[in-house]
């Protein structure tokens, strides 16, 4: 399935706790609690750290998939750090499945780039099924909010919505991060 996602990453510096307490009062609703465990991966003729693509194998309770995104370019991030790439999915059987497509990866000579793993908790409002607000706990790293609009319509419309939604949580002062994160991890191991 290929999906056309618009999003944004912000720093949330508390926790997500004032985040969390601003959905519950704009009618948010809990829509799963999880967590995953992202693999990255990149050909050895193409350095995916470079061109900002994506092939990752992602686990969690009781799923997989294998997801691929393509390189990014003017088109797809734009000047406000909104992110709208094309995602192609594959879903596995079952979370098993996870270790077998890694060692495919490996098998076919993909280099592991990181393995990211997250406590995401999952937000919706009941009349806004278009849009998805995700905190993101990263192991090492801290913790993030995703916002995320999957409706139909020109980009302009979209980024408008996530430009809305964002001011509605409060969420225009903190920083933006621009790096996915699998950089981010690359980077804290890195620098300790």
């Amino acid at each position: 399935m290929t999906l056309i996602e618009v999003e944004r990453k912000r720093e949330l510096v508390d926790g997500g706790e004032a985040v969390k307490a601003r959905l519950t009062e704009l009618g948010y609703r809990e829509a799963g609690a999880f967590v995953e465990v992202d693999t990255y991966y990149s050909p050895q003729h193409v350095d995916y750290l470079a061109t900002v693509e994506c092939l990752r194998v992602r686990r969690r309770d009781g799923w997989a998939e294998i997801t691929y995104k393509p390189a990014s370019d003017a088109k797809t991030h734009s000047a406000t750090s909104v992110i709208s790439k094309p995602e192609t999915d594959v879903v596995l059987w079952d979370a098993d499945q996870a270790e077998a497509a890694n060692r495919l990866m490996s098998c076919i000579g993909m280099v592991t780039l990181a393995r990211v793993e997250k406590a995401r908790t999952q937000y919706r409002h009941p009349s806004r099924v278009d849009v998805t607000i995700a905190v993101d706990v990263i192991s090492g790293l801290g913790t993030f909010v995703e916002t995320e609009v999957s409706a139909d319509g020109a980009d302009g419309d979209r980024v408008a919505l996530l430009e809305e939604v964002e001011r509605q949580l409060g969420l225009t002062a903190c920083m933006v991060v621009t790096l996915p994160y699998r950089d981010l991890v690359r980077a804290a191991a890195a620098s300790s």
